[in-house]
């Protein structure tokens, strides 16, 4: 595509190829369209395998002509998945495995009648659910930043121009000065998503207005926070919005050269990336003169071996630099200094790809959503104790009660909520008298928590906090560079210390010195990695303080977890004798004879669980 009516007459001739889908009713058609999706976790549930057998069913049924399968990115609601749409009905078929793609066809496709066991089932109504849409899963959300996932191929360019596709950068090209970018970027009022949340107009105004014939742009597509999938989910799904908004980026600040930096752990999002760099230079929208506009930009991918620290910006600029991951001194910042010591601006994938948006839509569109302070929306990978895991879009200023238990179906097995840590090892636990705040930027950093890149993990009544707080140290000890001692040092101390108050050996003193070094490492390390390692233990000692009191005066785990806390005995009024916890516990602990009482050799026990689970008469219980 050489000019923006090339570029029109595209996206006008694959618009009518994707029509089906943005249909808001079913209509008569001789054409169908199946879409499948082919994010990491339905691949690693054999949707791939599914479509190959899809594919053969339709030759059989001399279907293929007719109809079009597929390969999509992530629907979002990743614990029914594999997901399967049938266009132009809108049927949603969950969890399919490769065996119902003969059922599919045959039923389906042929005889004209849905699946019925495929069909997805409330669990809380037990109401059968026939589009995807019409889940409780999606009525609270706003899909922006994930607006093609799972609509698109993203493996071909012309189904993301028929979805407006390079529109926002060719307006940019011929319509707008950079400064007409910035202020429509300062108008819509959006923030950084992948941390502290910084004016992202603010960052590439310092980028634009610096000194120097050569700048960079960066996306930080180092996802490491554990179980995050949010960038993942949009370089599958979406990868040319990433591409767009950097090359607008790049128009922006007077940059020609761009780098993705992701990490090697994700071979699919590489994959796919990849495949569309190759796309948007054959088709003129990268390299040289884009869309005759007489303005060139370059992306080049860059893979991270998977240290966390090199989420930090200025440690993801040295491992591209070619040196060890380890963060600079700032400032300076790397908007005034960044990568080879020029002005660079870094940017995660999902601030990225709000940018198109913004720019087809118009900033007073952008900034109608969320609150006065956060605007837009915000992308969670939603995890932990919930109905439905998955990856989620919701407005700012969307309540965590919302969250868990409209969007997310609440806890399962009808156990309480506890709390939800957000941002990951760097942020902190929100305690259930705070299930009614409003998520955005400055609510979670009042309460001690943070956004963060976007995790999510909920915890209900029995989970310990203690050991939460040790799960996320432990991450951030093995990730520390180890360039600055407050954190090299100080976070080992301060996991040495957790582990005390777990295994039943610490004193008060012990707690009063594990606050003490808490805020000493928030002080003195060098990057926000070290600055917020802190954040779980204090976050979890705030609000759950009687936790942590109970396993040092008590020498006891509330939660049941701790496991040199805690003692499994047999309730002589409800054991049978049956033997079965004896039979398969792997230590021999369990002792007695065939319809006696049993009991356990504490010396012995080492605490799995599996007598808990074995016993079908619940004569076990925790201590």
């Amino acid at each position: 595509m050489q000019n923006w009516q090339e570029l029109k007459a595209v996206k006008v001739q694959y618009q009518q190829q994707v029509a089906l889908r943005t249909q808001k009713t079913a209509t008569i058609s001789n054409r169908r369209e199946i879409l499948v999706c082919a994010g990491t976790g339905c691949l690693s549930s054999k949707s791939r395998a599914f479509i190959e057998v899809l594919e053969d069913e339709l030759i059989k049924n001399e279907l293929q002509d007719n109809v079009q399968v597929v390969a999509t990115g992530c629907f979002g609601l990743c614990a029914q998945g594999p997901i399967v749409i049938v266009y132009p009905e809108g049927t949603f078929y969950h969890q399919v495995k490769p065996k119902d793609a003969k059922k599919i066809v045959e039923k389906h496709l042929v005889a004209g009648q849905p699946v019925e066991k495929l069909l997805y089932h409330d669990h809380k109504t037990k109401e059968v659910i026939k589009k995807l849409l019409d889940t409780p899963f999606y009525h609270k959300q706003k899909r922006v930043a994930l607006r093609n996932c799972g609509r698109i191929d993203p493996e071909k360019i012309e189904e993301y121009i028929a979805f407006d596709g390079y529109e926002a950068l060719a307006k940019v090209l011929h319509d707008y000065t950079s400064d007409d970018v910035l202020k429509i970027l300062e108008d819509s009022g959006i923030r950084g998503r992948g941390g502290g949340g910084f004016p992202t107009f603010l960052k590439w105004t310092f980028a634009k207005n610096s000194a120097g014939n050569e700048k960079y742009v960066i996306c930080n597509a180092d996802e490491g926070d554990p179980g995050a999938f949010m960038d993942r989910s949009v370089l599958e799904g979406d990868p040319h919005v990433v591409l767009e908004a950097m090359a607008i980026a790049g128009y922006t600040i007077g940059a020609n050269k761009g780098y993705i930096y992701v990490r090697a752990e994700y071979p699919t999002a590489v994959e796919r990336l990849e495949i569309a760099l190759k796309a948007a230079r054959e088709n003129g929208l990268l390299g040289e003169n884009i869309l005759d506009s007489g303005f060139s930009f370059q992306i080049e991918l860059r893979l991270g071996a998977g240290a966390f620290v090199c989420g930090e910006e200025t440690a993801l600029l040295e491992s591209i630099e070619g040196h060890r991951g380890e963060p600079r001194p700032r400032p300076p910042f790397p908007a005034i200094k960044g990568l080879f010591s020029k002005p660079t601006i870094v940017n995660n994938v999902e601030t990225y790809a709000n940018i198109p948006q913004i720019i087809v839509k118009g900033p007073k569109w952008f900034a109608q959503m969320g609150t006065q302070n956060a605007k837009g929306t915000k992308v969670f990978a939603l995890g932990g104790k919930i109905q439905n895991t998955g990856l989620v879009e919701i407005p700012m200023g969307t309540t965590l009660r919302e969250i868990v238990e409209d969007i997310g179906g609440g806890i399962p097995e009808q156990k309480a909520f506890k709390a939800a840590q957000t941002g990951g090892p760097s942020g902190g636990c929100i305690p259930k008298e705070h299930y009614d705040i409003p998520i955005d930027y400055d609510n979670l950093m009042n309460i001690g928590s943070m956004m963060g890149s976007g995790g999510l993990i909920v915890m209900d009544e029995e989970n310990c906090m203690v050991d939460i707080a040790k799960f996320f140290l432990e991450f951030t000890v093995e990730e520390s560079c180890g360039k600055c001692a407050p954190c090299r040092i100080g976070t080992k101390r301060l996991l040495e210390i957790l582990e005390k108050i777990t295994l039943g050996k610490a004193t008060l003193a012990d707690l009063d010195k594990m606050e003490e070094l808490c805020y000493h490492i928030k002080e003195n390390s060098l990057c926000g990695l070290g600055q917020t390692a802190p954040n779980p233990v204090l976050s979890t000692y705030h609000y759950f303080k009687e936790e942590y009191l109970a396993h040092v005066n008590k020498r006891c785990c509330p939660a049941g977890v701790c496991k040199n806390l805690i003692q499994y005995t047999i309730d002589p009024n409800k054991c049978t004798g049956c033997t079965a916890c004896a039979k398969n516990c792997p230590v021999s602990a369990i002792f007695g004879e065939v319809k006696k009482v049993h009991e356990i050799e504490q010396s012995l026990c080492i605490k799995c669980g599996l007598c808990i689970d074995t016993c079908r008469y619940a004569a076990i219980s925790v201590h």
